[in-house]
């Protein structure tokens, strides 16, 4: 994404084109995610953790309107008595359904007339100034939260019953053997970003962060070696599990990573958008919560990988000193480099992606799965909230764990090597997964 000089009408009409196409692309996704169901299906909510899809859909337009249509177009409000229905902090997912929502009808013809005045918003920016129309960083922010969204209501289909209405080619397979752990010498990086025009608030600012020599797997744990886990007792050896991690195994009854079953012959399948098929050991392991990855960690004599060791291995690049956007460099990324997009419902194979390799040798850091890492949700130093503090600054410090890398339901304008997830350490319908670190022996280093 390129920031234009104030003088420079063909940089700012190749960035107004830009942003209209990731509108266009999220809302195409909106679509088909909300037009492959019935009025009974969008209404329902499929699971308390999730929101009715009618919510989504009519939440998206309502976030588009407050902060394209009314703060930058300074347009009259399209509904402004709806506002506090689609308050998500106002709402708890679970109490959503109750609420007097728009119907499915209502809610399309809501965020197409917002999206007609956001048209004409977009044409007569000059997408610099204000701070929110830098490099259209309000645009990037609609952009992107759609697409979160998006990723949200891919989640709910998950969890719905009922038979397939998404389809998609299936992953690449693997072209190359990934394996083992990569070295990542001692020193400093750069952290963050403060030039990234559509980071968001959480992202800044960029900041040195010096770290020992540590080991990281090249690849997200797979399938197989999580059955490895499994066979060795991991769900029934309490020593493995943290003490509140024990406690939630027993609470919720974890047996296996979620929506896996086990035939009568002891065959594992996987349900994934209303299909069933055999478990594919080279993929990485999907909705898996961070208590599971911890207990898998010890069992295998690691842990989990900080954030900051996570973002080093992704963007640290050693000819240079230079921190990436990208593992592979600055290049959007494409199908020869991530997993990402939607273009596949599951994740890919490890080692489908050898483009897509960080310089230390790290492979799908990006794409596939969210990894849990070991950290917390916290400011950088530095941090400054923009443009609001529900984004990030009221989740600091609540018991979350942050998250890195994107997932196959993931799209690339909320994708890049500084961006960063969080959610609770139960959490399993979200599409993450993890891969492994660990300290140096003497002798290593």
């Amino acid at each position: 994404m390129t920031i234009p000089s104030a003088t420079d009408h063909a940089a700012t009409e190749r960035l107004r084109a830009e942003i209209a196409e990731v509108l266009a692309r999220a809302r195409r996704r909106t679509a088909t995610l909300t037009d492959c169901l019935d009025e009974a299906e969008l209404l329902a909510q499929h699971s308390r953790l999730m929101s009715p899809l009618v919510w989504d859909l009519a939440h998206i337009g309502n976030q588009e309107e407050l902060w394209l249509v009314r703060d930058v177009g300074g347009r009259e409000p399209v509904r402004d008595d709806i506002d506090h229905l689609y308050d998500a902090f106002r709402h708890a997912r679970a109490d959503r359904p109750a609420l007097p929502l728009l119907d499915p009808g209502q809610a399309r013809g809501y965020v197409a007339t917002v999206r007609e005045k956001v048209w004409d918003v977009l044409g007569a920016s000059a997408l610099r100034g204000a701070a929110l129309l830098d490099g259209g960083f309000a645009f990037g922010m609609i952009a992107q939260h759609e697409q979160q969204h998006d990723e949200t209501m891919l989640a709910t289909h998950q969890l719905r019953t009922g038979a397939a209405v998404l389809a998609a080619a299936p992953p690449p397979t693997a072209s190359m053997p990934v394996g083992g752990e990569i070295i990542i010498p001692a020193g400093e990086f750069t952290m963050g970003t403060s030039t990234d025009p559509w980071a968001l608030d959480n992202e800044r600012p960029a900041h040195r962060v010096d770290l020992p020599a540590y080991a990281i797997d090249a690849a997200p744990i797979t399938n197989a070696q999580y059955l490895a886990f499994m066979a060795d007792g991991g769900y029934e050896r309490s020593e493995l599990w943290s003490q509140r991690g024990w406690a939630h195994r027993q609470e919720a009854g974890l047996v296996a990573p979620q929506f896996w079953e086990r035939d009568s012959d002891g065959q594992w399948w996987r349900r994934a958008f209303g299909v069933v098929h055999p478990l594919r050991p080279k993929q990485p392991v999907l909705h898996v919560c961070w208590f599971e990855a911890e207990a898998y960690a010890k069992w295998a004599g690691k842990r989990l990988p900080t954030e900051a060791e996570w973002e080093k291995a992704a963007r640290f690049d050693p000819a240079t000193g230079a921190s990436r956007r990208f593992p592979w460099g600055a290049a959007e990324p494409d199908a020869a480099t991530a997993n990402l997009g939607q273009r596949h419902l599951e994740p890919a194979e490890v080692g489908a992606y050898p483009a897509g390799a960080s310089p230390a040798g790290v492979h799908q850091l990006i794409g596939d799965v969210w990894e849990w890492t070991a950290s917390g949700f916290e400011p950088y130093p530095g941090f400054r909230v923009f443009p609001y503090r529900e984004y990030s600054e009221v989740f600091f410090g609540g018991d979350y764990r942050v998250l890195r890398g994107g997932s196959f339901g993931t799209d690339p304008v909320a994708c890049r090597g500084t961006f960063r997830n969080w959610d609770h350490p139960i959490r399993r319908q979200i599409f993450a997964g993890f891969r492994l670190a660990r300290d140096l022996r003497a002798g290593e280093r």
